[in-house]
């Protein structure tokens, strides 16, 4: 079985309602007993937005810490989850049902050394 990250993209702005993200929270729930019933599961987790972020990166000799994202964005990294699946069109079937429960745009993509070719 190969692994795959499916990546939420979550878009700047106000959370659902409370009534609209506890249905979402029931479904990704859902969701992911799916895919420890199927064996698939491997990981998965929510992050905080962006404005939470602090950069690390080497410059020269030095390390700088900075405050804030990388990158500015409309959209960002909300949530992953990484699953097994024997191709990619398992793990595109798992995307589908990723998006129905969160309701948000799932990006699959295969972990290197993790292809067919």
């Amino acid at each position: 079985m190969k692994q795959y990250l499916l990546s939420v993209i979550q878009p700047v702005g106000e959370p659902p309602a409370p009534e609209v993200l506890a249905e979402i929270t029931r479904d990704l729930e859902a969701f992911h007993e799916e895919l420890k019933a199927a064996d698939a599961w491997v990981f998965a987790g929510g992050l905080h937005s962006p404005s939470t972020a602090t950069v690390v990166r080497a410059e020269g000799g030095d390390v700088l810490v900075t405050d804030g994202p990388y990158t500015e964005s409309k959209e960002y990294l909300g949530g992953i989850c990484i699953v097994r699946a024997p191709d990619l069109d398992a793990a595109l079937e798992w995307g589908a049902k990723a998006t129905r429960a969160t309701t948000l745009p799932i990006e699959v993509r295969p972990f290197f050394g993790e292809t067919d070719s």
